[in-house]
């Protein structure tokens, strides 16, 4: 096994423990899975359900116009906590965990999505987007690194956390793991505090968004430079309204995008580490065993491919676009459209079923400090750059 493979594996066993339940472990059959697929299923299919209905029973009351500004997401979560605290109180969620795949439904339901975006906006948010990843990924792991070296941290906490913070919560923690070999522990400290943050911003930035007046692409922008979790991000964009949605997804995929570049860099900064401290005291051999295929392997490895259907959907719905009459390509496209909404719907129903509130007390004091103000930090030079970079966009 080569030492890529080998780091990859070790990653993906420690997010196989980190979003695992603390519980005992159960027995997990292909019954089990179904059973928890269904579960899924049936609770998407409700919250579409009362997307539908809840503005119909309320039309004409003093709570009316509220109803109808609720998006698919809320119901979604919200039916995702019931189902999670039903599983667990009936003692089956450990058994069903199999079927509860996030990041598989909504990296379906961005890729679907790259279908409706117009290329001519990824175009032309696509420098503005890279210029605001590059800065406040910079500015953000800059100062958790700093702070948490401040509170005495261990170097590879440290490195999990900054990761998360700044690039794409426990997908960037996963990654991070694997490149400076952390331990499972420091890896479940770090995906429970992005899942604890991660699920009241999909409410709070919208709502902060309207509250300053925010306009849709910079709304779009601060919550995707912000949110550390793909699925939160999208959840949140969609709240926020169709256009802010389309920057936050475009700029989060652009975040996603620099993975594999942190990943790299920090294999090489924790193999310089090694070599300096080694007994033998090789630090330029211990550079050159990294600064081989192997770097650009992991670089491959780390890079998130559903960032390129994002970008293949979009310039296939170009490509029709110019090609086929409206009356042909219109059918297909809210075809697509209704996909995407069932595949979103799918994934935040499972945040909010993988969710495990227990978990945050493992955490400590010192990493829930750091990332709480990392989390200020960035929501801060976030808006900044989001206002600097997208106050002139328009659609």
């Amino acid at each position: 096994m080569t030492a890529r493979n080998g780091a990859s594996t070790a990653a993906e066993e420690r997010l196989d423990e980190t979003t695992a339940d603390r519980t005992p472990p159960a027995p997990r059959t292909g019954a089990w899975t179904l059973a928890g697929a269904v579960v899924v299923l049936a609770l998407a299919g409700c919250a579409q359900w009362l997307v539908r209905s809840v503005p119909e029973w309320t039309s004409g009351t003093a709570v009316g116009s509220i109803a109808e500004a609720i998006e698919y997401p809320v119901y979604a979560i919200a039916l995702g906590f019931l189902g999670n605290a039903a599983l667990s109180l009936t003692g089956v969620r450990a058994r069903m965990t199999a079927a509860f795949r996030t990041e598989l439904f909504i990296k379906i339901g961005l890729v679907l999505l790259g279908a409706s975006i117009d290329l001519g906006i990824i175009a032309r948010a696509f420098g503005p987007a890279v210029l605001q990843a590059v800065l406040l990924i910079a500015a953000v792991f800059a100062f958790t690194w700093w702070f948490a070296g401040v509170l005495g941290l261990d170097d590879r906490l440290r490195a999990l956390l900054a990761s998360a913070l700044s690039i794409c919560g426990v997908s960037a923690a996963v990654a991070a793991a694997g490149a400076v070999q952390a331990r499972k522990e420091q890896l479940a400290y770090t995906a429970t505090l992005v899942i604890v943050f991660a699920v009241p911003s999909i409410f709070l930035l919208p709502w902060l968004a309207s509250l300053m007046g925010l306009p849709p692409a910079v709304t779009g922008a601060w919550i995707g430079g912000n949110i550390d979790t793909t699925a939160a991000v999208t959840a949140a964009g969609t709240v926020a309204g169709e256009h802010p949605l389309q920057i936050a997804s475009i700029v989060k995929v652009t975040q996603n995008a620099l993975l594999g570049v942190v990943a790299v860099l920090l294999t090489l900064y924790f193999a310089f580490r090694a070599g300096t401290a080694g007994a033998d005291g090789d630090a330029a051999g211990a550079q050159r065993s990294v600064l081989d295929r192997r770097s650009l392997a992991m670089l491959w490895d780390r890079f998130p491919k559903f960032v390129l259907g994002f970008l293949l959907a979009s310039i296939a719905a170009a490509v029709l676009h110019a090609t086929l009459p409206e009356a042909v390509l219109e059918p297909r496209l809210d075809a697509a459209k209704e996909l995407q909404t069932w595949a979103l719907t799918l994934a935040f129903v499972a945040i909010g079923i993988e969710f495990h509130a227990g978990s945050a007390r493992e955490a400590g004091w010192r990493p829930v400090l750091v990332f709480a103000a990392a989390t200020v930090v960035n929501l801060v030079v976030g808006l900044c750059l989001a206002l600097l970079l997208f106050s002139g966009f328009s659609f």
